[in-house]
């Protein structure tokens, strides 16, 4: 029987599908479902399955307004919880205006010609940040995914001419500044400078991959019982720079800011946490369920628009049950 991980709330951003075709990005979508995915498992993070508790933005749904709805939305519940640990996972670009340095991330409903005035702005973002009162928040930004990402090479190039006034960034030492402003709140970027965020295979990026690792408990000792931000921060700090070395003799190196402190962000392992022999016990078992979602992900999830609408189908659980209808 596994503990419910109750008092967690996650905004779960994939923008994948953009108005703008060309800067689609469809893994950022097979990202944040694979997210939900070891989220909701009982058996993993055991943060309950229902609206309340877990909102994700994908394609269509990944909208400059939702984005803001979402941020008030977990404003509301961090209001009406006072033991709430907020999750905000957000993939997809983060560009920056070279005039006047001003960063943004690149929400699905774009405008090419107006990209200053209609992209998310990292101010906007931060605001909303900061009016959630809760004592324990986690943001994370896995963006700049350029070559690493592009569905071609002539595709980034293309990018890169059309908006010279823009560069694909990762979050600036000052943005995350500001973005940790305020008790609690802990800040994880997925590369740094212009570093590219690289895929693991086209069905999710590397960082999301580890990530997930680290979500069962490939950062902690045996015993635990909890997966902190501690635990997170230290296994992929070192197994995202490997891998990308090993699979594209490149450099991607995570940036974290934990001066907001280290708290737990789901259950281990549905509370039971690790065996006797730590990770290395598990490991098999973690490897074999993230293959499994991604599997399935990669299989159906390109029919999802809106994981909030198709949670509700009978039979239908993302990365774990298949929908039987």
């Amino acid at each position: 029987m596994s503990n419910k991980f109750t008092h967690g709330y996650a905004l779960l951003i994939g923008v994948g599908e953009s108005a703008y075709n060309k800067l689609s990005l469809p893994v950022t979508v097979k990202d944040t479902q694979a997210i939900y995915a070891a989220l909701i498992d009982p058996e993993l993070c055991a943060y309950p399955d229902d609206k309340e508790h877990i909102r994700v933005l994908n394609n269509r749904g990944a909208t400059k307004k939702a984005i803001i709805d979402g941020l008030n939305w977990l404003k509301d519940k961090a209001t009406s919880d006072q033991n709430a640990t907020i999750f905000v996972y957000y993939s997809g670009h983060g560009w920056v205006d070279t005039n006047t340095n001003n960063y943004y991330l690149i929400q699905h409903d774009i405008k090419p010609s107006k990209l200053a005035s209609s992209a998310l702005s990292a101010e906007t973002f931060t605001d909303g940040l900061r009016q959630i009162q809760a004592e324990r928040i986690l943001v994370v930004i896995d963006s700049c995914h350029a070559a690493g990402m592009a569905t071609s090479k002539e595709a980034d190039l293309e990018l890169s001419e059309e908006f010279d006034d823009f560069i694909r960034v990762s979050p600036s030492k000052g943005l995350i500044d500001e973005l940790k402003q305020g008790k609690g709140r802990v800040v994880f970027a997925s590369s740094e400078g212009e570093q590219k965020s690289w895929i693991k295979d086209d069905s999710i990026s590397v960082y999301t991959y580890h990530f997930l690792e680290a979500l069962q408990g490939a950062g902690n000792k045996a015993g635990d019982t909890e997966v902190r931000v501690s635990n997170i921060m230290n296994h992929i700090g070192k197994t995202v720079p490997d891998s990308v070395q090993s699979q594209y003799k490149q450099e991607q190196t995570p940036q974290f800011d934990m001066t907001g402190g280290d708290f737990a962000i789901a259950q281990l392992r549905g509370g039971k946490g690790l065996p006797s022999k730590g990770w290395d016990e598990v490991k098999p078992e973690a490897t074999q369920k993230i293959n499994k979602i991604a599997q399935n992900i990669q299989q159906y999830g390109r029919y999802i628009t809106n994981i909030n609408e198709v949670r509700d189908v009978q039979n239908f659980h993302i990365g774990d049950v298949i929908n039987k209808n």
